[in-house]
């Protein structure tokens, strides 16, 4: 299956972040902290290329804790600001503006010698569909100020926001890029359901995540289902099929009904935490280069 999904108003949304970095200090990019290399737009740094960055693990307790700590140690050896965060629960949130303040202390420094003191630190909040963005901007600020949805590309329209008289948030919808470097990529974004479930095979989904799982995390499907991870991984999701009883008329194996519910429990961390890609694969990439 060839992943890829990039709908037109992703182009228009594109050219309007193009428009307005113009009128940012600092780029805030929110990255699923399942996938922190899948998740992040090559062409939002070049869009902030010149501007302080900020990136945002958002849905961390989804990841395996470990690997979110390797992940902040990786990105702190590059001299890049990076915090864990969860938007939907509050957890990190609160330093974050402690940390925009960091990132942005440069900035801060030449208006002071300037003599401009508290202008706003004016951010455009960036990611792909689905990261959280907007409910990371409705629980930074309290209160539900811009529309969030649990679909890819709910935020359409420019938003701006203010925080107090120090920070100005500009929402953006989410972007995907037009051509995936490599289709394992696109595929761990289909499997955290960063793309259109709608153009997509499930069950070729859930089989490769069973082999993911039984690769990186073994024991995951034994425990949650009650089930051998022996065979191949077609004959692992029959069993599921089987222990959450799946069938169509005629008792054959509903391989489509459990393939989606795998999903969900997936992404919804039922199968616990769960990380897909670790900073050895970004160090080896690098290598390769």
């Amino acid at each position: 299956m060839k992943y890829q999904w990039y709908p037109g108003h992703m182009t228009k949304a594109k050219r309007m972040m193009q428009e307005n970095i113009k009128l940012v200090d600092l780029v805030i990019e929110l990255v699923d902290a399942r996938i922190p290399l899948s998740s992040r737009n090559p062409d939002i740094d070049e869009l902030g290329r010149q501007k302080s960055r900020l990136i945002l693990f958002n849905k961390s307790d989804l990841a395996d804790a470990a690997v979110n700590r390797a992940w902040m140690d990786y990105f702190a050896g590059k001299g890049v600001h990076a915090a864990e965060v969860n938007a939907r629960s509050g957890a990190g949130v609160k330093s974050v503006h402690t940390i925009v303040q960091e990132a942005c202390k440069e900035k801060i420094e030449r208006d002071r010698k300037r003599g401009i003191r508290n202008r706003p630190i004016r951010a455009m909040v960036v990611g792909i569909p689905n990261v959280g963005k907007s409910t990371f901007i409705n629980t930074f600020a309290g209160k539900a100020c811009t529309k969030t949805g649990n679909k890819p590309g709910v935020t359409k329209g420019k938003q701006w926001i203010r925080f107090g008289k120090n920070l100005e948030l500009l929402d953006t919808p989410g972007i995907l890029w037009p051509k995936f470097a490599d289709q394992a990529m696109g595929l761990r974004l289909a499997l955290v359901g960063s793309l259109n479930d709608e153009i997509l095979h499930i069950d070729e989904l859930a089989l490769s995540l069973i082999a993911f799982l039984r690769e990186r995390y073994p024991g995951t499907l034994s425990g949650r289902f009650g089930i051998e991870e022996a065979g191949d991984n077609f004959s692992i999701l029959v069993e599921i099929c089987k222990k959450r009883r799946c069938f169509l008329k005629g008792g054959e194996p509903d391989l489509r009904k459990a393939s989606s519910m795998l999903m969900e429990e997936f992404r919804s961390g039922k199968l616990g935490r769960i990380t897909l890609e670790r900073p050895e694969q970004e160090k080896q990439d690098e290598k390769d280069m």
